[in-house]
């Protein structure tokens, strides 16, 4: 199975197994990260489920749609170049390795 490396918001990282087609945001809510809000359910309508991707491009994410833009780019702690809403990532074979830090949303 392709696995993701994840930072949580103490700095602890662990590496955790993901199925191919979930969304990173039910991911990382299937492993207990309740630093992951995400009060909307993953409907992109609150960005409490906001991370950081590194090296994103290497990646090919899918591109920003302008709903999640607009949230992220209100959110704390956003970055141009990491900030993405895990709800709007669903995961596929590509994304084996990727790494992703839990951004404080409080």
């Amino acid at each position: 199975m392709p696995i993701i490396q994840i930072t949580n918001l103490d700095g602890e990282i662990r590496t955790v197994e993901f199925e191919v087609g979930m969304s990173l945001m039910e991911t990382l809510r299937d492993h207990d990260y309740a630093q992951i809000a995400a009060i909307c359910g993953g409907c992109c309508s609150c960005a409490t489920c906001h991370v950081h991707i590194e090296d994103a491009e290497k990646y090919k994410l899918p591109a920003i749609e302008e709903d999640e833009q607009m949230l992220i780019e209100l959110a704390d702690n956003y970055d141009q170049t990491k900030s993405r809403l895990s709800c709007q990532l669903d995961l596929t074979e590509e994304h084996d390795g990727l790494r992703v830090s839990i951004v404080d949303n409080q």
